[in-house]
């Protein structure tokens, strides 16, 4: 007799189903977020269980990495590829654990990747950095603004920088504004520097780096960022789902030359959509058949899509280069 288990993960709570091969339910109990609780509950199906599909929420590390030091077979469920049934009109934590276990069963559950914990937390420390980036660019943007509407002289952002900068004579008030969001700009940058400096000591620098240090437009983090985002590309069957799953393909359906509205845009990995987006930016601003190629689709279209284009060329590239461990080539991919 053989037995699938499926797990509806909560915040601070998960459920528990597991079924047999007749979809009949022997064990279903909601179950507090303590890992010797679950194996507990487990423990009489080990021999028989098949697999253990978990629920990909925003707190899964703790329990699929337990479960698979345990011995287990997991499989992280892709939440956003689940179709539950058609016509169903009532949805609840035991019916969705179920209804995971039953996909399982039938071998038909969708599943995502599980990222290598001996990895994942480097890769999460530099997802901190471009938070902490984010943040330190919002400080310094509104210390600009506040000077150039107290006093109507734009200051650059090179100059805000530097660490001897004197602002404008302003009143008293509007000074201690100014200095105090510089202050947390500094914080925030010295943080970001002591982040980078780890990321980079600890990953083991792979022909995968090497490779994209190749690229015009990648430089040392943005090399690390895709890296240790990208995991395993052997995961993306083409060049063409790489670059969606970069966020780079346009979401737009259309039907008869016309526009019938939009897909999952934010399907795919945020983080890499952003490492793209800076890489264009640069690649433009430094390889001559990257800026002609985005001269003229600017021309036909905006500088938003033109980047954007440039961005999934570089995806596209990416993935062709670490598949088949070759340096870039600008030429084929802008060629005139």
């Amino acid at each position: 007799m053989s037995h699938y288990c499926g797990i509806d993960l909560h915040s601070n709570n998960h459920v528990v189903v597991v079924i047999d091969e007749k979809d009949k339910r022997v064990f279903d109990k909601r179950l507090s977020n303590d890992l010797s609780t679950t194996l507990k509950a487990l423990s009489p199906y080990r021999e028989t269980l098949k697999g253990v599909a978990v629920e990909s929420t925003f707190n899964w590390y703790w329990l699929v990495d337990g479960l698979q030091d345990h011995g287990f077979d997991v499989q992280l469920v892709n939440t956003a590829a689940v179709k539950q049934y058609d016509g169903l009109k009532c949805s609840e934590d035991h019916r969705e654990a179920h209804h995971l276990a039953h996909l399982m069963r039938l071998g038909i559950l969708p599943t995502g990747y599980i990222y290598p914990k001996e990895q994942r937390a480097i890769r999460d420390l530099l997802r901190r950095r471009m938070s902490l980036v984010r943040s330190a660019s919002t400080q310094l943007i509104s210390v600009q603004s506040q000077i150039w509407r107290s006093t109507g002289i734009r200051i650059k952002s090179g100059d805000l920088r530097k660490p001897g900068f004197s602002p404008p004579r302003i009143d008293h008030y509007t000074l201690q504004a100014i200095d105090a969001g510089l202050s947390v700009y500094q914080t925030i940058q010295q943080q970001i520097n002591v982040l980078e400096q780890s990321a980079y000591q600890v990953v083991k620098l792979s022909d995968t780096y090497t490779i994209l240090q190749t690229v015009t437009g990648i430089g040392r983090i943005l090399g690390l960022t895709i890296m240790l985002e990208i995991g395993d590309i052997h995961r993306f069957a083409s060049a063409g789902k790489f670059a969606s799953y970069c966020r780079t393909v346009d979401a737009t359906r259309t039907s008869n030359g016309k526009k019938k509205g939009t897909g999952n845009a934010k399907a795919g990995n945020k983080y890499l959509s952003w490492a793209y987006s800076e890489a264009a930016h640069f690649a433009v601003r430094f390889e001559p058949l990257a800026q002609r190629f985005y001269e003229r689709k600017k021309a036909k279209t905006n500088g938003i899509i033109a980047i954007r284009a440039v961005a999934r060329k570089l995806a596209r590239a990416t993935w062709m280069m670490i598949r088949h461990q070759v340096p870039y080539d600008a030429k084929l991919m802008f060629p005139n």
